[in-house]
């Protein structure tokens, strides 16, 4: 079977090459009929599992198409040759194609397949490289933000900004966070700002500045609903009982379902963050909100938490 599909692939090459040859009668290569075959040459190279014959047909075809001026097909046949790649486990050359591909769709006035493009190679490469996923995710986030397509631009800034903070690049994370927030409140989805507020004031809090986190409060207070929300009263208290070092009330907030439940980086945060001096002061507050489980002592044992999965 695999040899038929090879000997089926050189057929369609050696159609490809006729399609180039020029004549009395034929001055031009016929471009589109030679990017046509070599196409179905990759196809078959990957039926029969030639995965690096497949890579090169593709890159073939994407020249012809090139030659042809049809620039979006180029993009798709180069795009198609980092798939080869990806599946040869090649993953830093096949994101390198796919980015490739990506710049070619934007040439080609097709931003919102370029998105796409982008955030394929970031998942792609994230198990491998976290920060070449970071850098590919907001290239994605930036494509979607100049169509006016917040949503998408939001979501990928939302990957970019979770693997930002499993790099413990918190500053860049803090930035990060504010722009997914910004488009957000845009968009007017309110409740995921609230919990991009609760993100951030843990991200600022474990940067160590009490005072960036309690502006991200206070700044959410115009946005409707926040005043007086579930979000909103869990921050204030985090903030007193952080403010005052009263290490009971932070473990009880950063343990409440409400903080465990978060996104895993985010949950992570909240799990290992720390009271200033941790000199052990510790109140009876009854102002924490309800829910919590597991109090002070389950901060301690959890320690080892800190970045597991990271």
């Amino acid at each position: 079977m695999a040899a038929q599909k090879i000997n089926e692939a050189h057929e369609h090459i050696a159609k490809a090459e006729k399609c180039l040859k020029t004549s009395m009668t034929k001055w031009k290569p016929d471009y589109d009929g030679a990017a046509s075959e070599m196409a179905k040459a990759a196809v078959a190279f990957k039926n029969a599992k030639q995965f690096d014959q497949a890579k090169d047909a593709y890159l073939k075809e994407a020249e012809y198409h090139t030659d042809n001026k049809a620039l979006f097909h180029a993009a798709k046949a180069i795009e198609q040759a980092g798939m080869m790649l990806k599946d040869m486990k090649r993953l830093p050359e096949a994101v390198e194609l796919i980015e490739k591909a990506s710049v070619m769709y934007v040439e080609n006035g097709t931003s919102g397949t370029a998105g796409m493009a982008l955030d394929r190679a970031g998942k792609l490469i994230e198990p491998m490289d976290l920060e070449k996923a970071v850098d590919l995710y907001q290239k994605a986030a930036s494509v979607f933000e100049n169509e006016d397509r917040l949503r998408q631009a939001a979501e990928l800034l939302g990957k970019s900004s979770r693997l930002l903070v499993r790099l413990r690049r918190l500053d860049d994370a803090a930035v990060s966070l504010q722009k997914e927030k910004n488009m957000y409140k845009e968009i007017e989805n309110y409740p995921t700002c609230f919990k991009k507020t609760i993100a951030q004031v843990l991200v600022h809090l474990h940067r160590g500045d009490f005072v960036a986190a309690d502006k991200c409060v206070r700044e959410s207070y115009s946005l409707p609903g926040f005043s007086g929300s579930e979000d909103c009263v869990a921050m204030e208290t985090l903030l007193a009982g952080y403010d005052e070092q009263d290490e009971d009330q932070v473990a009880r907030v950063c343990n409440s379902p409400l903080l465990k439940y978060m996104d895993n980086d985010y949950a992570k945060l909240a799990i290992s963050l720390k009271v200033p001096g941790g000199g052990g002061k510790k109140k009876k507050t009854p102002a924490a909100p309800q829910g919590g489980a597991g109090g002070a002592p389950k901060v301690e044992d959890e320690d080892d938490y800190e970045g597991g999965l990271c």
